[in-house]
């Protein structure tokens, strides 16, 4: 075993850190908002550089597809250099590239600094996971995970209120402007919150598999922002044909060479394989609603983008609503019976939301989107948790690496898939010939398609997870049992 294994499985029975759990969960939130709150401040950048709206989509898309390609190599990174210098750097990268877009005086420079800001953004996620995961035994696990998943729930759904607030009220630099003293901040409290580690120098970097896996990601993602930004012909199945040619070349190489960029025995647990089947599906389908409510609103209601967006905010509320029952639901339940519940009432919502039109009541719209995020909820928070259930500590930075890819690559899609769709119905009529048709079309494919996550959750065993889920049960009878004694 390796330096680095060693001292994470000494830190597997640490002691639970709330307040560095809440660092990392707050660098992940500017993360995941700097991914997608440009939209709404699109058409005031076109302005100020005298470029088409259409051109400024290359600032979004350069962001996540650095994140997206960037993660591999920080799992690396995190091993060889040492988690807490690494996150540190991340932080300062993110805050000073973020100083960088304010400044930017052309769409190129933009650009180039988003460019930066998504390569410390690819490192805040896997590694910032990675330092909470080292030092939280499995009891505490749950808890961490609460906080860790809050941000890529809520960010899609507030990027929109804030990108619009900003620009409307000030200017489109602020959205990176705001980043500074938050990242002065979290920089400042890492020195502090961070564990010291001992990295392992005598890492070997796969370059191999480094080469392959970053070339696939990128090329998925950029596959995928093809599809989602209406692009034709046969480029966006290139794109995405390469990218799963690419990754299965790696996971070959992989799987024979004696330094793997990622250890694949990862794969060998069943919990942590449900993040790349139902797991993989279920953030794709859900990540698709922040997309295709606010267009549905507006395209197929009539609605301003004020009335969208804060219609589409009662899916936060349910968010947050739910968020103190999430940990005990599990503790209760198990994750089986959860992951079924929270797939199976989420494709519930979604054809749900297929039968809505202009006329519906406002009050029962909300009332569904607020269900709609409740479930979100639960099973996003399940999913996060039940995938290192299983996970021995010293494949925890593969798992990781993993994950966050997974993650990146299930949102990507999920814009994708909902655009796709939507123009499908768009072009064929099969859901009807008015306004709405396309996206009752659209919210009615997500609902089949969401059923795939619940059959795959209905194959795990039934105590999937126990290590995690029922751990405080284990503890309160080792408890009883001494104090018998």
């Amino acid at each position: 075993m390796s330096k680095v294994s060693s001292n994470e499985a000494e830190t597997a029975s640490g002691t639970w850190q709330p307040r560095l759990a809440l660092l990392v969960a707050a660098t992940f939130f500017m993360e995941f908002l700097d991914g997608t709150v440009l939209t709404t401040a699109i058409p005031s950048i076109a302005a100020d550089f005298a470029v088409a709206s259409a051109d400024v989509n290359i600032t979004m898309t350069a962001y996540l597809m650095t994140v997206a390609m960037g993660i591999p190599l920080s799992s690396w990174l995190a091993q060889r250099l040492g988690a807490r210098t690494v996150f540190c750097l991340a932080i300062a990268i993110f805050t000073l590239a973020s100083l960088a877009c304010a400044l930017s005086w052309s769409l190129p420079v933009l650009t180039i600094s988003r460019i930066f800001q998504g390569a410390g953004g690819a490192m805040m996620v896997p590694v910032g996971t990675l330092v909470v995961l080292r030092g939280t035994p499995k009891p505490d696990l749950l808890r961490a995970t609460a906080y860790l998943v809050w941000p890529g729930l809520l960010a899609p759904v507030l990027a929109p209120v804030v990108g619009g607030a900003f620009t409307t009220y000030l200017s489109w630099h602020w959205i990176f402007l705001i980043n500074i003293p938050l990242g002065l901040a979290a920089f400042l409290a890492a020195l502090r919150l961070v564990p010291k580690a001992s990295p392992d120098g005598r890492r070997r970097l796969d370059w191999l598999g480094l080469g392959l896996t970053t070339l696939g990601v990128g090329a998925l993602v950029a596959g995928l922002e093809l599809v989602g930004g209406h692009g034709e012909g046969v480029l966006p199945v290139v794109g995405i044909a390469s990218g799963i040619a690419a990754l299965g070349a790696a996971a070959w190489w992989m799987r024979r060479t004696s330094t793997p960029l990622f250890d694949l025995d990862v794969f060998a647990a069943r919990t942590f394989r449900a993040t790349s089947t139902g797991g993989f599906v279920y953030r794709l389908t859900i990540s698709s609603v922040p997309f295709l409510l606010p267009l549905m609103f507006q395209d197929g209601f009539g609605w301003d983008p004020l009335k969208a967006g804060a219609m589409v905010a009662a899916v936060f509320i349910g968010n947050i609503g739910i968020k103190p029952a999430t940990t005990p639901l599990i503790r209760r339940f198990g994750f089986k019976p959860v992951l079924v519940f929270a797939s199976l009432a989420s494709s519930v919502t979604f054809a749900a939301c297929a039968f809505l039109g202009a006329g519906t009541p406002e009050w029962l719209i909300a009332a569904l989107l607020l269900c709609s995020g409740a479930f979100r909820s639960i099973g996003f928070s399940a999913y996060a948790s039940v995938q290192y259930a299983d996970v021995v500590p010293e494949l925890l930075p593969s798992a990781n690496a993993v994950s966050a890819t997974l993650v990146q690559l299930a949102t990507g899609s999920g814009i994708a898939v909902g655009a796709l769709f939507v123009r499908l119905f768009d072009a064929t009529s099969l859901a009807g010939t008015d306004q709405v048709a396309p996206y009752r079309g659209a919210f009615l494919a997500m609902a089949v398609l969401m059923l795939a996550s619940t059959v795959d959750s209905f194959a795990l065993h039934r105590h999937a997870g126990a290590s995690v889920s029922l751990a405080h049960q284990h503890t309160s009878n080792g408890r009883k049992t001494a104090q018998k004694g």
